[in-house]
């Protein structure tokens, strides 16, 4: 059976590759996907890099940030835990975990590891800073505690005081937020800072300090895509109808599919007049909301797909990539992983059709030197 004994020589060399050697050229090749703004492909070679790697505390790392990143939070816990189990001290998976699990609402856990944290070292502000970030959604003033202990270590320290600010905004204290927030920028002028400045102006009905503000953190960050959308509402609000379409547009140039500033458009389109542009606006938030939303559910269903491929479950993982395909076909990410998927099992004929859309979709997503 010639055709069979090609089949097995294939697959075996594939497997062949499935080494640390090329786990980490795939991961090298993630980052610099990520670094161009391409992070679909990106996340693909992750996920295949930690497969070929599982014990890469760096890969796994990188895997729980793109993760969290799409929202899918419980495989992003699984790829922290990895990376600490491969590099117990490995801080920035250990604050990526806790800060995870706070989003997954898994809270009490969150708070017992960062509370571990200043346990191990009390004089240590970014332990507390840390503890700070664990509480900021469960306990306001034991949070406010944890940020101020931070600032007694490391007066100068930014973030605390930024986070602080976040912190004291939610609780319903904007001037004592924005007297924090006025220190932080005297210490690092942060785009993010200038940022929440912002918002609390406008929040308190300070539209002309809103403003000055939000110009602040687009000088410091033009790419700050909040930034320019916040701005246009702001400027919508002292009816500028003018500079505030164009600071929607400029939004919209930095991130087309940021479906909120599009709404906003939409209405600040019809308040100046323009029915016709609103309505348009309005028609195209919607559709952008729509393929958000299944390329969101696609992305959760190839995730558990390549966990499932990575536990060894090629068969489980091939149906839940073709689920993937069939909420979102244009979903690069899910057909790039049934492609791993099908040459697991031997099937590298269906595998290679799989590559081959894939790269249709997003060139990055190059196959396997043998399965091209």
């Amino acid at each position: 059976m010639p055709g069979l004994t090609a089949i097995l020589c294939l697959t075996l060399a594939y497997a062949a590759q499935d080494n640390p050697g090329r786990a980490r050229e795939i991961y090298e090749r993630a980052l610099k996907l990520e670094q161009q703004g391409n992070p679909p492909a990106a996340l693909s070679l992750f996920w295949e890099a930690a497969g070929l790697a599982p014990r890469d505390p760096d890969i796994q790392f990188h895997l729980g940030e793109a993760l969290d990143r799409i929202g899918a939070l419980d495989a992003a816990i699984d790829a922290y835990r990895q990376a600490l189990a491969a590099r117990p001290r490995f801080r920035e998976a250990s604050n990526g975990l806790i800060l995870t699990l706070v989003k997954a609402g898994r809270g009490p856990e969150a708070h017992e590891r960062a509370r571990a944290l200043v346990n191990a070292s009390p004089q240590d502000p970014d332990a507390h800073f840390t503890l700070g970030l664990a509480l900021s959604e469960q306990d306001v003033d034991e949070a406010i505690k944890s940020f101020r202990r931070v600032l007694d270590l490391a007066p100068r320290h930014a973030l605390a005081r930024y986070n602080l600010a976040l912190v004291l905004k939610r609780a319903d204290r904007p001037r004592d937020a924005i007297e924090e927030l006025t220190r932080a920028i005297e210490i690092e002028p942060r785009a993010e800072a200038h940022y929440t400045l912002g918002v609390i102006h406008w929040q308190q009905g300070e539209l002309g300090r809103a403003e000055v503000a939000l110009r602040a953190a687009i000088a410091a960050d033009p790419a700050y895509v909040d930034a320019h959308h916040t701005l246009g509402a702001v400027l919508a609000a002292r009816r500028q109808w003018t500079p505030a379409i164009e600071a929607l547009r400029r939004a919209l140039e930095l991130r087309p599919d940021l479906t909120s500033a599009r709404y906003t458009l939409a209405r600040v389109l019809r308040q100046a007049g323009d029915e016709r542009g609103g309505r348009t606006e309005l028609a195209e938030a919607d559709r952008l909301r729509r393929r958000g939303e299944l390329e969101q559910e696609a992305s959760v269903w190839t995730a558990t797909g390549t966990q499932n491929l990575e536990r060894g479950d090629a068969a489980a993982a091939v149906e839940h990539f073709r689920r993937a395909i069939t909420i979102f076909e244009t979903y690069a990410p899910a057909h790039y992983q049934l492609g791993r998927a099908l040459a697991k099992r031997g099937q590298l004929e269906a595998a290679r059709a799989a590559f081959y859309r894939a790269q249709q979709l997003n060139p990055s997503l190059v196959p396997p030197p043998d399965l091209k």
